[in-house]
């Protein structure tokens, strides 16, 4: 009887462990991530959340499951951010320029002209700037994981092309949400109206707006080529893309976890940006395929000129020593 009682205390035990092992295997750390744009092959936005997903994937197979929130399903930019200071959304792909309300600092990455290229951009934001920035987010309950783009932002509207920035004067434009782009769009004589990105395309559809400033896969992906007759080359702002995770939910990982996550980040953002740049030539023809006027800007020096004011106006707001490492850098 005893000897019975054993085997099946044995059987019971043997069962109990091998169910806490699969148990153990079958873990997945779940991850919601959200964006303001749509989930479209060629959205910079998704393109960073999928190779995010893909990388993740690659180097631990089954172990981290992604789940897509795409066109402002869980709220715009704001609504975000806070979501992921408490912990109610585990990740985003923000635009810079939202994460500037939380962390002034980042409102150097849209100071008008700043950037010559993409380089340029690359490495400022690769560097110790970019780490700078990134890290003052901890404070903030959020972990910066890298930069992904959109590119540059150029100017579209319904009213005419702008080759000088005398052009601008009058444009009533659909701007970010931000004291820093309202200001830069003032100075170059435009009437600048800040709306959530959620609200920009009934603008535009209903003539509330004459345009806006946007960067060209994003004006393909949300199907603005239909609705504004011209599009502007004016590369006036280089547009970074944060990958951002919650720190409750960053915290909540092994260590090892934290390091797959920030490794499969870095690895999608290179990505990223490779595909955005293959995407820019093709998006060009297709946008003026579908009706859109499109023009270079021949002096970019003339609209640089127009707004160094903006530059001495945010200098303390953004930081002077993160403000002057950086020009430091784009000046050399």
């Amino acid at each position: 009887m005893i000897g019975s009682k054993q085997g099946k205390w044995r059987v019971a035990l043997a069962c109990a462990l091998t169910l806490g092992v699969v148990g153990a295997a079958q873990a997945v750390t779940n991850i919601r991530l959200g964006w303001t744009t749509s989930d479209s092959a060629v959205d910079p936005y998704a393109i960073t959340a999928h190779y995010f997903q893909e990388e993740l994937e690659a180097a631990a197979p089954g172990q981290f499951s992604v789940k897509f929130f795409p066109s402002n399903q869980l709220g715009n930019d704001t609504e975000m951010l806070q979501g992921m200071q408490m912990g109610t959304l585990d990740a985003g792909v923000i635009t810079g320029t939202q994460v500037g309300t939380i962390e002034p600092a980042f409102q150097l990455t849209d100071l008008p002209f700043l950037f010559a290229n993409k380089q340029q951009a690359h490495e400022v934001l690769d560097g110790e700037v970019g780490q700078d920035l990134l890290q003052r987010l901890d404070a903030k309950g959020i972990v910066g994981l890298g930069f992904a783009e959109a590119g540059f932002r150029h100017a579209i509207n319904n009213q005419r092309p702008i080759t000088v920035p005398a052009e601008f004067k009058g444009l009533k434009l659909r701007v970010q949400p931000s004291s820093l782009f309202l200001t830069s769009f003032k100075a170059l004589g435009a009437n600048p109206v800040a709306l959530p990105w959620s609200d920009a395309f009934t603008a535009v559809q209903q003539g509330t707006v004459d345009g806006l400033e946007i960067p060209l896969a994003v004006i393909y992906a949300n199907k603005y080529a239909g609705e504004v007759k011209y599009l502007s080359l004016t590369n006036h702002t280089y547009n970074a893309l944060p990958l951002l995770m919650s720190k409750r939910a960053f915290n909540r990982m092994s260590a090892e976890e934290q390091a797959i996550v920030q490794a499969a980040a870095r690895k999608a953002i290179e990505r990223q940006r490779v595909a955005v740049a293959q995407n820019e030539v093709d998006l060009l023809e297709r946008i003026a395929a579908e009706g859109m006027q499109v023009n270079e800007v021949a002096d970019a020096a003339a609209f640089r000129e127009a707004v160094k004011p903006v530059y001495d106006e945010y200098r303390d707001s953004i930081g002077g020593d993160v403000f002057d490492r950086a020009l430091g850098q784009v000046t050399q």
